[in-house]
């Protein structure tokens, strides 16, 4: 049977997250205070925010979408929700395709494991096989640039040197389709100008990107279409071209 084609669907999407030992006032308050977050309702004796309301989005091969809003607008929550991450409480989202969501480079990182064995874990994390994982292993090591310090437990590495190893791995899918919390830029220059190359090889062989993001600028270069999100509701998608005219919205 013929696999079906690139694409994401997701029709009323609402995701409800309760919120314990708060009130909702003070709450509120709070939400008032940095000027975002969702609407606020009761459910089972806990204080509620609604972070997505009634969301709806149809995504085809080549296109490239851009998110906008304020941190807490319900970015980040959406490209949790088209990974799987979340369950949504009202409404449906459908994805076909292989998802690479490079939302959190330290998700399923094991300090006290080596660095051979956290490109392992990571690579089952993303839902490659053993099989393609060890196919995959020599190319990764290397891109790392660690060398013998593969063969050490993670709690030796200085920062950057775990920064490089888990870009390397979270890196090494191929993706239907790419969801990314802005864009990635770890290590030194050098390291960073081969990272780019990189991501920028992994987002032109995927069928449909996500990228949210506060640079403008990488949003005009990478996407042709754009959503801004604002409290949990979003604006219709549009041409990347309209940009300003959203963001002025």
């Amino acid at each position: 049977m013929k696999a079906p084609p690139v694409s994401i669907s997701v029709r009323d999407l609402t995701l409800r997250f309760p919120v314990y030992g708060v009130d909702a006032k003070s709450l509120k308050k709070h939400l008032v205070g940095v000027t975002v977050g969702g609407k606020l309702g009761r459910s089972h004796g806990a204080t509620e925010v609604t972070a997505l309301t009634n969301l709806n989005l149809e995504l085809k091969p080549g296109d490239r979408l851009g998110l906008i809003g304020h941190n807490g607008s319900g970015k980040t929550t959406l490209l949790r929700a088209l990974s799987g991450a979340y369950e949504p409480d009202e409404g449906e989202v459908e994805v076909h395709g292989r998802i690479a969501a490079l939302l959190d480079l330290n998700l399923g990182i094991d300090p006290s494991a080596t660095g051979l064995d956290n490109i392992r874990l990571r690579g089952r994390i993303a839902g490659l096989t053993s099989k393609e994982i060890e196919s995959r292993l020599e190319e990764i090591a290397a891109f790392t640039g660690l060398g013998p310090f593969l063969a050490m437990p993670l709690k030796t590495y200085s920062a950057g040197m775990q920064a490089r190893l888990a870009f390397a791995a979270a890196t090494s899918v191929e993706a239907d389709v790419l969801l990314m919390d802005e864009w990635i830029a770890v290590g030194d220059a050098e390291f960073q100008q081969l990272a780019h190359r990189r991501l920028l090889n992994l987002v032109e062989r995927a069928g449909i990107l996500v990228l949210a993001s506060h640079e403008v600028d990488l949003l005009r270069l990478y996407c042709n279409k754009v959503m801004r999100l604002e409290g949990g509701i979003a604006s219709p998608v549009t041409d990347i071209k309209k940009l300003d005219e959203l963001l002025a919205a």
